[in-house]
């Protein structure tokens, strides 16, 4: 059987033009690598002390903040005088808001367990890792998959009148369709859109989405959960 790679000797230590290498080392020399362009960096180091510099950045930050602004506390809770509303904090107010348009068992044990689920699983499947565009491969095939998905989605959230989730949703949407589009002359931002991985969108519609919900259980709920403006409180 023939080797499609046949070993060659050269003298090469560009790690990107060839990556398979056996370094013969003599007394007087050592193995030397050149890689002006790797955008990779090491753990260790590079990456542990570029972490701790900004884990101690944000601990001043903090520290700073506490001694020159008071936090916004409440009153003494009081059992015999709840708030209306009762808000939980603001990391928790998209959960809340959902559980303003589904059942409880959905929006607090259902969609948290799937999210869970989603992350545990999605790492042991063959991911996208050279973070190739959604559309430039099996462009028709993930086309009709796209409608389906997206279809089912937005007719899940219109049962449920999920409003605010649903804004975010035809956004990146439409965004995606935007970058599917094969014209003969693409502009700078059709280009950019049409480079991004399923990731980005994916992740971009989950920080749009839990944003727009955060927003509006922070403004815009008042009494009984009802839909009030800041300006009328």
């Amino acid at each position: 059987m023939d080797d499609p790679k046949p070993f060659v000797a050269v003298v090469e230590s560009d790690t990107r033009k060839a990556p398979l290498r056996v370094a013969f080392v003599t007394r007087r020399t050592s193995p030397q690598v050149q890689a002006t362009d790797d955008a990779y960096v090491m753990t260790w180091p590079e990456g542990v002390l570029r972490v701790a510099v900004v884990v101690e950045a944000a601990a001043i930050v903090l520290v700073l903040l506490s001694l020159f602004a008071d936090a916004p506390l409440e009153g003494l809770a009081n059992p015999m005088q709840t708030p209306n509303p009762a808000k939980a904090p603001w990391y928790f107010l998209g959960l809340q808001e959902l559980l303003h348009y589904f059942p409880p068992v959905v929006a607090g044990v259902l969609i948290p367990t799937l999210v869970i689920i989603a992350l545990i699983v999605i790492p042991y499947f063959n991911v996208n890792v050279e973070s190739e565009g959604v559309w430039l491969h099996n462009r028709r095939r993930r086309l009709q998959m796209f409608w389906m998905v997206l279809l089912a989605l937005i007719l899940f959230l219109v049962v449920f009148d999920v409003y605010a989730v649903l804004a975010p949703t035809l956004v990146i949407g439409a965004c995606m369709l935007l970058a599917a589009r094969q014209l003969i002359r693409v502009s700078p931002v059709q280009r950019w859109l049409t480079s991004r991985p399923l990731s980005f969108w994916i992740m971009t519609w989950f920080l749009l989405t839990s944003s727009i919900l955060t927003v509006i259980g922070t403004f815009f709920r008042g009494p009984g959960w009802s839909w009030v403006w800041p300006w009328s409180l």
